[in-house]
């Protein structure tokens, strides 16, 4: 046991990230057992486990929420954050790594870098989270640790730094060498591991990747090439230090290996999570703004309490609200600023998560995550604060919804519950986005995918006992400017007794090649005031709501205003801002324009003996094969493919290879769509 001066140095608030099926759920349930949080070893495919608790993870065996759990190794307190695999479910990743200090990225032995792990590293890059490496599933055939590792520096360019060889492979892997330390962990059927010197046999091979890691280590790491270069070695606390550094500022990767389900290479992972992943302290002071002003808060439990609630679930007894907290300290009763909503909340009660089970407590300081009981209106994204010393932090990016489908109630008496049933949904995850269809007057739901909208349909089923109709799944087209207009000029006058309105506006508009909206001014000589010329670009963003060719959000649009004139009387904001929008309209009326539809990336796994029928498949689905490759007696094509083309593909490819085949998708953003397209 050590001993720490400052209590926040013994916390480690860390994810479990890899694609689905790599064993992250697995290895969650196995870090809860070796920590003694759970005295029975939980299995994903018996629906047995913490962490895939709701009722719909358990019978399609994936993690669909982020789960939340807590348990102590070694003196420290860790806090552990189950995250989903699935493409539909990266909202949930990425608000999870909002609040994250580190994370495991876990690799599949066999298949190393998949197309979702790669996405879910990107994510973690994007938030600068310093992650260690686990490559899963050693015991199994094909299993291949050197493989996975080339892959991870190939695919996601890291310098990937092995500290373990395994000892035995696929069926008879039994353990492994600890390069820092230089001794042999095994695994005998039973749960604890024996430690012993590194076998004879693998002694030569083990000193020749301790003298590799040694000199990887050197050349990334000031201090340990100059020990490295005064005594050509590298000492096991030098060497722990190093990777510790190279960890935290993400200039390496530690790559631990074993196998999860068999409960092999856990207890060192744990020990690397301690040593390598960093404490609250170690991470910089959380930064917010308030009154445009930017300030610090740092990690300590006696300064202003500052928090950001990163999930909220609705139970039947209660909201849940997931809290990570920043600085300060909160206990029972207090009274928070909820500076989003500009509105006090009150802490009813607090609690240490265990997935669905939860233990109450009296305070939780910087540095904790926890649930909490009573807000009212807190939402995701929302920054909870003191009242007298009041933050924002940024909220977690929302990604915007791709796959929409129109819902409604079989019974006469439900529409009030489907409402309120939805927005239950939208409070939970914020991902799905609610709407009602101007022309039909359906109620519209939108999500990242059809798994996602399944997944939400499901559950107003199942909590909820409503008997719901679901619409065929459509996607979310955009529209964008491929030849603009120069010099449209639009005079808006309106003459109806007392004040009038006048505004004169002149446009050049073209397409924008990154995408988005760009505004700027041309106008020379004050011909129209500044306060007017931002009134023509938020007209001008009121009119990108609906496109000519079929009412789609118009997108990749530059506009400039160049001239225009000014009533002495009349003129006035809103008759700018009246200008600026009905003259975009126009113009984009007038331009040629092109409807873009979303595409994604698919990565298909089949048998050899099925890849003909699977190129065809894809090819009539308007997909353009970018690469294929064969693994393990498996071909692997990546095609990139129409979103729309996709719903029912899983079923398609399950009949063409007799259940064989797998897919998994990633978007790569919007491609023109041809005309044949049906834009309604």
């Amino acid at each position: 046991m050590r001993i720490h001066h400052n209590p926040l140095a013994v916390v480690r608030n860390l994810g479990i990230l890899a694609h689905v099926d790599a064993g992250k759920t697995t290895v969650t349930e196995r870090i809860l057992f070796a920590t003694g949080t759970t005295h029975k070893r939980g299995e994903v495919h018996d629906g047995t486990t913490v962490t895939d608790f709701d009722p719909q993870e358990r019978d399609r065996g994936i993690t669909i929420f982020a789960a939340a759990v807590s348990c102590a190794w070694d003196g420290h307190r860790i806090n552990v954050i189950d995250t989903p695999g699935h493409v539909d479910f990266a909202d949930e990743v990425e608000r999870a790594l909002r609040v994250l200090d580190g994370a495991v990225a876990v690799f599949d032995a066999v298949a190393g870098v998949e197309p979702q792990s790669e996405s879910v590293w990107r994510q973690a890059d994007r938030h600068g989270v310093p992650r260690i490496a686990f490559v899963n599933k050693m015991d199994r055939a094909g299993a291949d640790l050197d493989a996975a590792v080339a892959s991870i520096r190939d695919r996601l360019h890291p310098a990937p730094l092995v500290v373990q060889l395994p000892i035995g492979s696929e069926d008879a892997f039994t353990g492994v060498v600890d390069l820092v330390r230089m001794r042999a962990l095994r695994w005998a059927d039973g749960d604890a591991f024996d430690e012993a010197p590194v076998p004879d046999d693998l002694r030569d091979e083990a000193l020749a990747r301790r003298r590799a890691l040694e000199e990887a280590v050197a050349e990334l790491h000031p201090g340990a090439l100059e020990e490295f270069c005064d005594t050509g070695t590298l000492g096991e606390r030098t060497l722990s230090s190093a990777l510790r550094d190279l960890t935290r500022d993400g200039d390496g990767v530690v790559v631990l290996c074993g196998s999860a389900y068999r409960n092999r290479g856990v207890e060192p992972l744990l020990d690397a999570v301690v040593a390598y992943l960093p404490s609250p302290l170690d991470v910089p002071p959380v930064r917010g703004t308030y009154d445009g002003d930017e300030q610090e808060r740092p990690a300590d439990p006696a300064a202003p309490p500052v928090a950001l609630a990163f999930k909220v679930h609705a139970t039947p007894t209660g909201r849940l609200t997931y809290l990570r907290i920043y600085s300060g300290t909160i206990q029972k009763g207090d009274t928070l600023w909820d500076a989003s909503a500009c509105r006090t909340e009150r802490i009813g009660r607090i609690l240490r998560v265990q997935a669905d089970r939860h233990a109450p407590l009296d305070r939780a300081v910087a540095g904790d995550i926890v649930a909490v009981v009573g807000l009212k209106s807190a939402r995701a994204g929302s920054t909870l604060c003191a009242p007298d010393a009041p933050l924002v932090l940024e909220p977690p990016g929302v990604l915007e919804p791709v796959v929409s489908v129109a819902v409604e109630t079989r019974r006469a008496g439900d529409p009030d519950r489907l409402a309120s049933g939805l927005a239950r949904l939208t409070e939970e995850d914020p991902s799905l986005v609610v709407r009602t269809d101007p022309e039909t007057g359906q109620t519209v739901l939108s999500g990242m995918g059809e798994l996602h909208l399944e997944v939400a349909v499901e559950k107003l089923r199942r909590e909820l006992g409503l008997e719901v109709n679901v619409g065929r799944p459509r996607v979310s087209y955009r529209e964008t400017v491929a030849r603009g207009v120069s010099g449209l000029v639009y005079r808006h006058v309106k003459q109806d007794g007392g004040a009038g309105q006048f505004a004169h506006v002149v446009l050049d508009v073209e397409p924008h090649e990154e995408g988005g909206f760009a505004f700027r001014s041309a106008v020379v000589g004050g011909r129209v005031p500044q306060e007017y010329v931002r009134a023509v670009e938020a007209g001008c963003r009121d009119a990108l709501a609906e496109g000519p060719l079929g009412g789609h959000p118009v997108t990749g649009v530059r506009v400039t205003l160049t001239d225009g004139s000014t009533h002495v009387k009349d003129s006035s904001d809103t008759a700018f801002r009246t200008a600026g929008r009905l003259g975009l309209r126009e113009a984009l009326r007038v331009c040629a324009m092109v409807l873009l539809e979303p595409v994604v990336e698919v990565t298909v796994t089949v048998p050899e003996d099925a890849v003909g029928g699977v190129l065809g498949d894809l090819a009539a689905r308007r997909g353009r094969v970018t690469g294929s490759a064969t693994r393990a007696g498996a071909a692997v094509v990546t095609a990139t493919v129409p979103l729309a083309e996709l719903f029912g593909y899983a079923t398609r490819l399950r009949s063409r290879t007799q259940g064989r085949g797998t897919f998994t998708t990633r978007p790569t953003g919007y491609a023109p769509a041809p005309v044949a397209t049906p834009v309604r």
